[in-house]
């Protein structure tokens, strides 16, 4: 059967069957928007750690023996020492709480201050203000844990500033459920704008956002058989998608709108149309959702979370425009026309005219551009850990951090763990690393007990806190941030200390080893999936056109508005969170691609009746539209998310976002038209013996075919 009858057969299923599939679609709608509430969110970065490393090693044994405490660090106003042991007291009572580290640990404060050791006493308590490190039994993003937080603001009350892993887990969920609500309605209104701006019917908007809630409701749902989903891959993949994959829907509009504007009826035009159109909306959504399944096969596994999450946005909508649109369209078409309007864009021939000519002028300055960008690229800095997105710069978290900094300093939480195999050896460890002049304090069982007191008397409830019968924990406090050079350099000279003492089976966890961890492992990452994404997609392009030549000429500007989104961040001094840089890195070329893929195909279509300069124009007057109308929508989305966010990965994510997709539309629109015209007999030779050769195996398959259509016949001839 050949392919265009296979086309129609399929076309013709979706058409006569339209009613079932609006059936099936109603059906996962509703079974999306029951599912969705039950997808769990999930904030611990350090949880997508591949399980071969130290640190998510060292997590999973001290979650089997002591659980994976979650922490925070609270100063208190405007008290006496004496309030401060009973503010201290009420807080190491309230459930959820393991273990409060204050003054008293290591100081009898109701002795004579003659006696107490001031530089112990000013750690946790200056100018009428105390700091308090607390240890929760539970992790930072459990229920426990927030509702002992809920109590302890309660117990505190205005006084209070907060800091801390389990402090940045709750003001992320909390600040996050908000801001998805506040986004989706403002970006909707924006993308409303747009499209009544670009499209020439009123309802038309409604029907493109109809579709695309569909999708995306369809693909939240699905999320329950991931379990739970990270919070980066909650707060932007719905935007995403409606940005991105906006485009397969236009595509099928404006082929509708055409054949009808030639003559033909409704259900004829749409039939013309999923026929023009499909062939665009399957490889567009193939390109894009390649570039997002080279994100799955990251070891940091939150790649995995966020590429299968919008890779499965994106099929998700192309199966809902390609087989859902049409009923939709057919059912109003009589009210898309009644409710036409004259287009608000003027036509885009002159602009066309003035883009040719200055068609080498841009291609000059992109490739001079692109040099240096990229470059200064790789020179940009980056946070990798969750502290880099937990307390984000103007929030009351920052706030609270600034204000306990100032007053006491830093404080980083680290622990040890470690095989409780002598007491001896860990009195001595414990003893080294309090020694160093970053150690603010340490707790182990070895050196809270007082000499000459075995510890099997002690209660059961006293020692497991850090001991059980195969491992000791150690609790240690350094004045440093959770994440930078000096916080690294501290960690490593702390594991060599503790690998000196236990060479095996001795772990290192917290914070900043696993930011270290992160760190290592994302880089590695990043320069694998970048390869894979760009190969992945070259490949379908490739095969869309049949031709390497132009699969190359499609990527080149592609990859130059991304060396220059991504030098911008390092010109102006910005930091970046690494794990938004490579995911924006994939949306920019997955979003780009689509676009690129429809100037080269106008352009091939033009060129077949057109010599190379009429057909450029043609192409970029008939291309501009579309790609104006899907990349002010994706610009606008990740603006949307720059300005709306507290969340600094998430906001810097929109940034990245929006300015790429500017520079999308420029590349695509005056750079590649002057490397389609620069290449253009290449090109031509190559696609006309790529059809010559398709065209043969055609007929030699025809052939085939024909030989055994009468080989049967013969047979049955002798059989009668």
């Amino acid at each position: 059967m050949k392919a265009h009858e296979k086309s129609k057969d399929a076309v013709d299923i979706i058409i006569n069957h339209r009613k079932t599939i609006g059936v099936i679609f109603g059906i996962l709608v509703v079974l999306s928007i029951i599912c969705s509430p039950f997808v769990k969110v999930n904030y611990d970065l350090t949880e997508y750690l591949p399980s071969s490393v130290q640190s998510k090693q060292g997590i999973e044994i001290m979650e089997n023996e002591f659980g994976y405490p979650g922490s925070a660090r609270v100063m208190i106003d405007d008290v006496t020492l004496y309030e401060a042991k009973q503010y201290k007291d009420k807080i190491a009572a309230v459930e959820g709480v393991d273990i409060v580290t204050w003054a008293d640990t290591t100081t009898d404060i109701y002795q004579s201050r003659e006696f107490i050791d001031n530089k112990n006493l000013e750690d946790y308590y200056k100018d009428g203000h105390s700091v308090m490190n607390i240890i929760f039994h539970e992790g930072d993003s459990s229920s426990v844990t927030s509702e002992a937080i809920d109590k302890i603001k309660e117990i505190v009350g205005d006084k209070g500033h907060y800091m801390g892993s389990a402090i940045q887990n709750k003001s992320l969920n909390e600040n996050l459920s908000k801001e998805v609500k506040s986004v989706a309605v403002i970006a909707v209104i924006v993308i409303l704008v747009i499209l009544i701006l670009t499209t020439t019917s009123w309802l038309e908007p409604i029907l493109f956002l109809l579709v695309m809630g569909i999708a995306i409701i369809v693909n939240m749902g699905t999320n329950i058989f991931m379990g739970e989903i990270s919070f980066l891959t909650q707060s932007v993949s719905a935007i995403l998608q409606l940005a991105v994959a906006m485009d397969y829907s236009i595509f099928l509009m404006h082929s509708f709108t055409n054949a009808r504007a030639q003559g033909e009826e409704p259900s004829k035009a749409i039939t013309t149309a999923l026929r023009h159109s499909a062939k665009s909306v399957i490889f567009c959504g193939l390109a894009t959702t390649i570039g997002f399944v080279a994100l799955t096969l990251m070891k940091f596994s939150i790649g995995f979370d966020m590429g299968v999450c919008l890779a499965k946005g994106i099929v998700i909508s192309v199966l809902t425009v390609l087989l859902l649109m049409p009923a939709f369209i057919l059912k109003f078409s009589n009210v898309i026309e009644k409710t036409a309007h004259r287009p608000f864009m003027p036509p885009f021939n002159k602009f066309a005219k003035g883009a040719y000519k200055i068609r080498y002028g841009v291609l000059v300055l992109a490739i001079i551009l692109a040099i240096p960008s990229f470059i200064a690229k790789d020179m940009n800095s980056f946070t990798f850990g969750n502290s880099s997105v937990g307390s984000s710069e103007g929030t009351i978290v920052y706030q609270d951090e600034q204000a306990i900094k100032d007053q006491f300093g830093r404080s980083n939480l680290l622990m040890v763990l470690i095989p409780n195999t002598s007491f001896i050896k860990e009195k001595q460890l414990s003893q080294e690393i309090e020694a160093l002049s970053y150690t603010t304090s340490v707790t182990s069982l070895a050196n809270t007990v007082p000499e000459g007191i075995p510890i099997s008397i002690l209660p059961k409830s006293v020692t497991s806190m850090l001991h059980t019968d195969n491992y000791a924990r150690m609790l240690i406090y350094i004045n440093t941030k959770d994440e930078s050079d000096l916080a690294f350099k501290c960690s490593d000279e702390i594991q060599s200390i503790v690998k000196k003492y236990y060479p095996e089976n001795s772990y290192l966890i917290g914070a900043t080893p696993c930011t270290q961890e992160i760190k290592s492992t994302i880089i590695t990452d990043y320069n694998f999936v970048d390869k894979l994404s760009l190969l992945g997609v070259a490949l379908v392009v490739m095969i869309a056109f049949r031709s390497l030549l132009l699969a190359l000429l499609v990527l080149l500007p592609i990859e130059s508005a991304i060396f220059i989104n991504m030098a911008f961040p390092y010109l102006v001094g910005d930091t970046m969170v690494y794990m938004g840089y490579i995911i924006v890195s994939c949306v920019q070329l997955a979003a780009t691609v689509d676009y690129a893929i429809l100037m080269a195909n106008n352009y091939l279509n033009s060129r077949s009746n057109l010599d190379k300069k009429e057909a450029t124009i043609e192409a970029i007057a008939e291309t501009t539209p579309p790609v104006l109308t899907s990349g002010m929508i994706l610009s606008c989305g990740g603006f949307i998310l720059y300005r709306t966010s507290s969340i600094t990965a998430i906001a810097g994510m929109g940034q990245l976002i929006s300015r790429g997709a500017l520079l999308g539309i420029a590349v695509v629109v005056l750079m590649l038209p002057a490397l389609l015209t620069l290449f253009d007999k290449p090109i031509i030779k190559h696609i006309n013996k790529a059809n010559k050769r398709s065209e043969r195996r055609l007929q030699r398959l025809n052939e085939r075919r024909e030989r055994i259509r009468n080989r049967i016949k013969q047979d049955e001839t002798i059989a009668d």
